[in-house]
């Protein structure tokens, strides 16, 4: 009886004490987030669905927030959501942790150390920001680290050379901050490391032996710093995957740009002093290896024999200081030069707008972004359920069948180009013609499930006014994603913009309102339930992407696209269409599209079409309000057009471009407006 009562006793402790750990480890993971909303958002204009009386792992109540199948917070994606906080020591409260997205912020202050407790931790993105501080050691506690993006940020002092136990790690980004010192020999002995940006930064120094022998590197970017010394030989094997420009005290042989070393070199990271041989002050980018051991080294000389030797010793040695000397005065100069004043500070940082606006410049940091989990989206019952086997059947396309389209990507088959996709123009083996985009993996949703879900929402669009998908081709081996679609031979409306009497560019009256009537119908297929297709909202409605076909028929271009691509890469994107006027007001205060601002943009469409014009002007708009013709009509039609059209036309533009998303109609009532009018006319 004693027995029985002791082990009942013992079961209920053990599930008062697992119910209270349960519970306990619930609201310790409620208190770091909301922690974290204060620190990160302090004025409180971002994570307004963060709140205390919510479950954070039910629903979507904190935006951002993603749990794993135990109800703890595993993924916290706030990429590009304008923060402009700290991250807080609370941070280490969420233990199960595997994500971390808060690039593309403006968050300040220093990475805390607390980081180093989310062992669970395989992606660290905390790039284009304005942290500042050191590097904390206590990252190398983060043995499932995978990715480290810590670039664009002010960072200083050295990288901790602890890094080199991160076995797992594969990305190791950290170029534009002001990191110094030399870079740790440690680093080459991450066996994972794929990539390794340390450029625009002040490190001093050569570069190590060791990385040279790094299996995995691909990718190692040194450019602009103040490295020095010998150019270990094994970087060969990288090719343009080494980069090294701006760095003039490099030497070696085989690399273009290079000076021959002298015969005698020696590599110092930093000048001697006078215990600069002793072992502490060794630098880690040293490579000593001795070639005696103690059973095996000759005898010590004696006598007049030991005497000799060491007066040509004591010789070379003034020798030596005298020249180690002069090199110390030189590296100084040097690196008084390199030295960060304020002004070369300031002219060093890149804002998040200044690394957006790079995307057309093709600089931006972006290209280096990589995900730890292997891309193989389509691979043997990758899709599970998210596709039918008709489904592959019908639109799936192997590399051959693309490459073979392209002619392999061939120069002139290019059609346009960007900093993270491209346009090819191809023919398939029944002889249709298509063109072929193709987006790099990094460019593309992280997320397999995620991506597989909007190249399913691809297959399902399909509208007269829509420009047909084709097919897709997921390559891992490429680390590419292509998309195949029908060619649209007259180029987009945009071309047709802007023009001169005489360029054989000027659409006719008929052909304008036939174009206004098919985007409209376009948009608002998207916007309603078709069959198993949901509502959509396009989210880049503009006139490069309005395509003409050979009878002059408008097809909407890239609809459901930003399902497939990354939240960096669709956030990019916008910039060109903000500069053209087709992102609705809202969406500065929002940061969310509706079907209304799709609406919107149909508006400023409108206008361009009337007007001829790619920019609207305050005069062109007023030419509306007022129905003055001559305002808002284009001058090249020479007055051939339909007043009563205009007019409808006109008062429809204004209706769609409304301030207030509540006055604008849906697309549905446009589509029937326009009905009318075509009844009318």
């Amino acid at each position: 009886m004693k027995l029985s009562l002791l082990v009942l006793s013992l079961l209920f402790f053990f599930f008062i004490h697992r119910h209270r750990h349960v519970h306990s480890s619930a609201v310790s993971e409620l208190d770091a987030l909301m922690a974290l909303k204060a620190s990160l958002d302090p004025y409180g204009q971002v994570l307004t669905s963060w709140a205390r009386g919510s479950d954070p792992c039910t629903g979507s109540s904190f935006d951002g927030v993603a749990c794993d199948e135990h109800g703890h917070v595993a993924n916290i994606s706030l990429q590009g959501k304008g923060l402009s906080g700290r991250i807080p020591p609370e941070i280490g409260g969420l233990r199960s942790l595997s994500g971390l997205y808060l690039h593309f912020n403006a968050l300040i202050g220093e990475i805390p150390k607390e980081i180093g407790s989310l062992r669970m931790l395989s992606d660290l993105y905390l790039d284009v920001n304005g942290f500042s501080g050191e590097i904390p050691p206590d990252i190398a506690n983060l043995t499932n680290l995978q990715v480290l993006q810590l670039c664009y940020n002010r960072l200083s002092g050295s990288i901790p050379r602890q890094l080199g136990s991160l076995q797992k790690l594969s990305v190791l980004a950290l170029q534009y901050n002001l990191l110094t010192g030399a870079i740790p020999a440690s680093l080459g002995d991450l066996a994972s490391l794929k990539r390794l940006d340390l450029s625009f930064n002040y490190f001093l120094g050569s570069i190590p032996a060791t990385l040279a022998n790094a299996s995995s590197l691909q990718v190692l970017d040194v450019r602009n710093n103040t490295l020095s010394g010998h150019v270990p030989a094994g970087l060969k094997r990288l090719n343009d995957g080494f980069q090294y420009e701006n760095n003039p005290d490099l030497c070696g042989v085989g690399f273009s740009n290079v000076q021959p070393c002298p015969t005698i070199y020696l590599d110092r990271p930093e000048p001697l002093g006078p215990n600069a041989l002793s072992k502490k002050n060794i630098p880690e980018s040293a490579d000593l290896k001795s070639s005696c051991g103690e059973a095996h080294c000759p005898n010590r000389l004696s006598g007049r024999k030991a005497g000799v030797v060491l007066g040509v010793v004591a010789v070379i040695a003034v020798i030596g200081f005298t020249v180690t000397g002069f090199l110390t005065f030189s590296w100084h100069q040097h690196r008084k030069q390199r030295t960060p004043s304020s002004l070369e500070d300031s002219d060093k940082r890149v804002s998040s707008s200044q690394v957006i606006e790079n995307y057309a410049k093709g600089a931006s940091p972006l290209i280096s972004l990589e995900y730890s989990n292997g891309w193989d989206p389509l691979a043997k019952g990758g899709g599970g359920s998210a596709f039918s086997q008709e489904v592959f059947e019908s639109f799936m396309f192997n590399l051959e069948d693309v490459e073979r389209a392209t002619q392999s990507f061939l120069e002139s088959n290019l059609l346009e180009k960007s900093s993270f996709s491209s346009v090819h123009k191809g023919n398939l083996r029944d002889g249709s013609a298509v063109t072929v985009k193709r987006y790099a993996k990094m460019s593309c949703k992280s997320d397999e499930a995620e991506f597989l879900k909007g190249l399913k929402l691809l297959t399902k669009i399909k509208h007269e006014n829509l420009v047909r998908l084709r097919g897709f081709c997921c390559s891992k081996g490429r680390g590419e994603c292509f998309l195949i679609y029908e060619l649209v031979p007259n180029g987009n409306l945009l071309q047709y913009l802007d023009t001169k009497p005489g360029s054989g560019k000027v659409l006719e009256w008929p052909t304008r309102v036939a174009i206004i009537i098919g985007i409209a119908q376009g948009i608002s297929y998207i916007h309603e339930d078709k069959g198993d297709k949901p509502r959509l909202v396009h989210q880049s409605i503009s006139a490069e992407k309005v395509l003409i076909d050979h009878w002059n028929n408008p097809l909407l271009s890239d609809s459901g696209l930003h399902h497939l691509l990354a939240d960096d890469v669709v956030f990019a994107m916008l910039k060109a269409s903000a500069a053209m006027g087709y992102l609705a007001p809202e969406y500065t205060s929002t940061g969310y599209f509706t079907e209304k601002s799709d609406v919107y943009a149909f508006g400023v469409l409108v206008l361009q079409i009337l007007s001829g014009k790619r920019a609207i002007t305050s005069m062109i708009r007023h030419g509306v309000e007022a129905c003055r013709f001559e305002e808002f009509v284009d001058e090249n039609l020479e007055g051939n057009f339909s007043e009563t059209e205009a007019t409808q036309l006109a008062r429809i533009a204004i209706l769609c471009t409304r301030d207030s998303p509540t006055d604008r109609p849906s697309m549905r009532t446009v589509v029937q407006e326009l009905n009318t009018l075509i009844s009318i006319s």
